[in-house]
Order: C-alpha cells, then structure tokens, then sequence
C-alpha cells in the first residue's frame, strides 16, 4: 500500500491510466529584427484564442460544479492579461532573437521555477496555474493537438504527475473512475475541482512510489484517507468493494430524501436553501431538495463581460430563476463587488485593504446610476415569484435608509410607467461585520430579515485574512468570539419579530448544526452539493439535544475544545443515522 494524501472522499477500483506530460523540448530558434512585429503577433493571437478556450471551459464548468469553483479559471485569465508575463515574453524576443514559443516556454519556466523555490505551499500551487496556462498558450503557437483520454475503453483511474485544471475540465466522470497525482496537495486548484466534481482523488505520492505506475495496472484507491493499492490481493478488492457499496448506497439514500420537509426529531423546521450564481446552478438545487434561493450572488451577472448588464438583461434572469422556482423564495443580493471580485471594465481603485476598502454597498451607494438599474431589475422579477431584496456589508442604520430611499425612487419609476412589481418586497441585510452584530437589534427594526454571512464575519472579527496563507490557520470559525456574534445575531432579530438565516460556509458545515437549531434560525442556504446532507444529518437531530450540546459549549474557552464537543455530538448522531 503507497501512503498518499486524500484530497477528495471516495473509492475507486480499476485499471490506471497513465497520463503522458504536457511538455515540450523546444529546438533553439533565432529570427531577425524584422520578424519581431510577427511573433508578437502570434503572441497575442495565441493570447486571445486561448481565452476564448478558458472562457468556454468556464462556461460549460459552470452548469456541473458552480460559480465558486469556476472561479478558478478567472486566475488563468488574468495570469494572459498580466503585463508582467507578456514584457517577459516580449523582452526574450527583443532581447535573445527568439521565436514566440521559445520565448513563452523560457517565461513559464522562469516563473515556475521562481514560485518553486518559495517556502509557501500556496505560492507553490500557484507555479502549476501559470504552468498550465503557458502550455495551453504553447499549445496554440506549435499547433499541437490536446493529449486526450481514452474514452472507447472501460472506466480507468487517472494518473498523472500534475493534473491542471484545464484537463480536469474535460474529464467525464463516467469514464475517469478516480485520480492519482504524483505531486499537488489538498489546497490546489485541481482538488477543488475534484471534490466538486465528485471524483475522488489522491495527491502526493511521488517520494513514495519504488518504480512509477503503468498503464493497465489494477489499482484501488481512496481519497478520503489516501491509500493506494497497486494489484491489490483478493482480500483488499473484496474490503473495498464492499465498502465502495456502503458508500454509493448512502449516496442513494440522500437522494431518496430531497422531497422529505427539513424538520427534527421534535418539530423544528429548518429550512435549507441554495446558494446560486445563475440560471444554470438552478435545476441543481432543486434535484438537490433547495427550498428556495437563500442566496444569487448578482456579481456573476457583471463578470465575463466588458460592460454592465442593462436593466433588461438582469431583468430576464431574475425573472427567470423566480419562475423556474415556482413560488418559492427567491433572495437576490444586489452588487457585491470589490475586494476579491473585480470587474475587468470597473475601474476600481488600488487598495491597500480592499476587503476593507470600495466595496459592496458602498460602490452601490456612490454609483446610484448602476444601484437603480439592479433595483429596478429586481422590482420588475418580483411580480413573477416569491422575490426578497437583500443588501450586502451593511454597518450602520444610514446605509440601509440610503439604500430603500433609491429603492423607493426606483419604485415610483416604475409606477409611473404603468409596471407591475410587489409592492410588500421584503428588504433584508447582510450581518457580516461586527459593527451590524453590535447594532442588530437597531437594524431588526429597519429590514425584514437577517442572513448571517458567516466568511466576512469570521475574518473581520477575528481580523483574519482567509485568503492569506500565512495567517489562514487563525481563522477559525468555532472561536468562541464568533458564537457569541451569532448569538448576539439572533436574538436581536428574534426579539422583533425578524427572520434569520445563515449563508456563509458555516450553513453547509454538519458540525454547525446544533449551534443552528439552538439559536433557532430559520433558513441555512449552502452549496447545492451540500443540502442532501445536511438534510440527512437534520432529519436525526433534535433541538432539544443540540441546545444542551450549546449550552456546554459556552464553558468552553478555545475553538478547540468546541469543536470537540460538536463532533463527538455529531458522531453521535451520525451512528444513528448509519444504524437506521
């Protein structure tokens, strides 16, 4: 058994499939002064053809895993349309005489071998993105074909030195039973990427491998604890085949449950929504038993363009999603840009804080312009479904009163014009900063609902990054400051008669459940891939239990022994599930 590292749950049994390397050894090619003008040319053709491929990967992508994890390619974007990759590439071919491909093949591995070198697991990460968009960009300039995989032969596991994510991209989960890469780790993009796709894979076992794997070798392996077995015995193949069983029939069972309501063992319901940026991630969530929308995240409408979205074209997808769902709620979040998302056409200011900086409401509140098309977009989609308003980064009662007084000029627009919309539209908040948590029962009094977005307020309350790599092990979403937040929370917006739900990353995570039915919230919206089971883990969890659970965790001083107690809680738990 090699000892690898699991980057993505799941069993696999099947013969391997050795992926060949994407590289190429390129022949010193000199040109003259005169051909400068061509190979920068090809450069930028190379450029523009491979965007249009990451473009349409993104897309397709989109409509299987989502928007979050199609994220990853708008890295691979901006590493074409960084200056500093292209003065690279252009000083090579002033500089040395060099044909485009030698010059791209000369930068890549310049940046690589510089990410390389850094002592930062993440940076590291990064070296196989510019890696992989460089050779899709050689690809282009030498007219080589893409390496395909076999698809006329029966279900292979992977294995490949490094797998990018543009040739995980094209990999059909009916045919690729499971992956083994030689390097790469948990956190790449590629990981990512698996786990969304469901294909369990295992990372880093080139040190520990006596002589490489071949093409046609049996091989079982696990992606949740990181075993491989190369031409396993009897004995093995029948231990994981059985537990492979185990496995596919508890995924049988959580979709057997997606019609079932979400209530405890003692009557609480707990309503579970889906987080969604299009039209597409729709007909995922409701296969998954999503009651409702807890959360569009518009920005997605603004990306992948080179202009803002007119009024009709938001218009016709908000209105679509409330259709398609048929009555059931619908929030859209208006614009929340900044920060971590950027527009390529918005020219935002350059920050040394920009999760601190223009953002969100704040852009919505300077650029009235833009913040009246989307509500008036919004207004419209309302006649056509259970449509809710919700703002994001609110901290003070001004913002919200600045933000209805445009909703309420918006609303008189379009009452002169003789257009319907739902005049009861319910308004609601994001409380991600302690500012709002530290003021909740004033705000309770301004809006309709409250939604908890619990990853800006874990790093702003614990002034945390959790982009940076250095620091990301402080973020931690069980310290004990964070449930007295979320406490704080809801009582607020019980207390006048709101409704509270959680959208952040903390709604989907199964050890949160007892802190959820304790508080007494009303809606979790998560990832579609996670509703069936947290519903699963719901349907055995009673209220009662889970508030004696919180009660002892408010004796705990350190997020560790609070996790200790939520898993040992939800261990338990889960053993009733399993036994039936």
């Amino acid at each position: 058994m090699i000892q690898g590292i699991g980057a993505s749950a799941g069993i696999a049994i099947g013969r391997a499939f050795v992926l060949p390397n994407w590289e190429w050894e390129l022949p010193e090619q000199k040109i003259d002064v005169a051909d400068f003008a061509r190979e920068f040319e090809r450069v930028y053709e190379g450029i523009r053809t491979s965007k249009s491929e990451i473009e349409q990967i993104k897309d397709e992508l989109r409509e299987v895993v989502g928007s979050d994890e199609t994220q990853i390619f708008d890295a691979h974007l901006a590493i074409l349309d960084d200056p500093v990759f292209m003065n690279e590439i252009q000083g090579i071919i002033q500089r040395q005489y060099k044909a485009a491909e030698v010059a791209v093949k000369e930068a890549i591995d310049h940046f690589v071998t510089m990410f390389d070198l850094l002592d930062d697991e993440y940076m590291k990460e990064r070296a196989l993105d510019i890696k992989d968009v460089g050779n899709r960009l050689l690809k282009h300039l030498l007219g080589a074909p893409e390496i395909t995989l076999p698809s006329d032969t029966q279900p292979f596991i992977l294995i490949a030195k490094e797998l990018s994510p543009s040739q995980l991209a094209h990999i059909n989960p009916q045919h690729v039973l499971g992956i083994v890469t030689l390097a790469g780790s948990t956190t790449s993009h590629s990981a990512i990427m698996a786990r969304a796709l469901g294909v369990p894979l295992v990372v880093g076992i080139e040190m520990k491998l006596e002589e490489p794997i071949q093409t046609g070798q049996n091989l079982i392996i696990d992606g949740g604890d990181g075993a491989v077995y190369i031409e396993p015995d009897k004995g093995i193949i029948d231990s994981y085949t059985e537990l492979h069983r185990l496995q596919a029939e508890a995924k049988k069972r959580l979709h057997d449950i997606a019609g079932f309501r979400p209530i405890t063992p003692d009557g609480k319901t707990l309503e579970l929504a889906a987080n969604i940026s299009s039209f597409k991630e729709l007909e995922v969530a409701l296969s998954s038993g999503a009651h409702g929308v807890g959360l569009f995240r518009t920005e997605f409408l603004y990306m992948d363009r080179n202009r803002f979205p007119k009024e009709e074209e938001q218009y016709e997808v908000y209105r679509s999603v409330a259709e398609k769902l048929g009555g059931e709620p619908l929030v859209i979040r208006t614009l929340d840009v900044g920060g971590d998302k950027q527009l390529d056409y918005f020219e935002l200011p350059e920050e040394d804080n920009p999760f601190l900086g223009y953002r969100a409401i704040r852009i919505s509140l300077d650029r009235q312009d833009l913040f009246k098309t989307q509500l008036r977009a919004i207004l419209r989609a309302s006649h056509h479904g259970q449509v809710k308003l919700m703002y994001p980064l609110i901290s003070s009662v001004d913002e919200v009163r600045a933000a209805n007084a445009i909703l309420n000029e918006a609303k008189r627009e379009l009452e002169q014009e003789g257009i319907p919309f739902d005049r009861g539209l319910k308004i609601g908040i994001m409380i991600e900063v302690p500012a709002a948590v530290m003021i909740a029962d004033l705000l309770a009094q301004e809006v309709d609902f409250f939604s908890i977005g619990t990853n800006d307020l874990v790093q702003f309350t614990l002034a945390v990054d959790r982009m940076n790599e250095e620091i990301s092990h402080l973020y931690e979403p069980y310290h004990p400051a964070l449930l007295r937040m979320l406490s704080m929370t809801v009582e607020a917006a019980k207390r006048h008669g709101i409704k509270v739900g959680v959208c952040g990353e903390l709604a989907g995570d199964l050890r949160a459940l007892p802190i959820w039915l304790s508080l007494d919230v009303d809606e979790l919206s998560m990832s579609s891939h996670s509703i069936l089971q947290v519903k699963e883990r719901l349907l055995r969890t009673s209220q009662k239990d889970s508030r004696e659970v919180v009660l002892k965790l408010q004796e705990c001083r350190t997020s560790t022994e609070i996790l200790e107690l939520l898993q040992s809680f939800m261990e338990r738990v889960g053993s009733k599930t399993a036994n039936g």
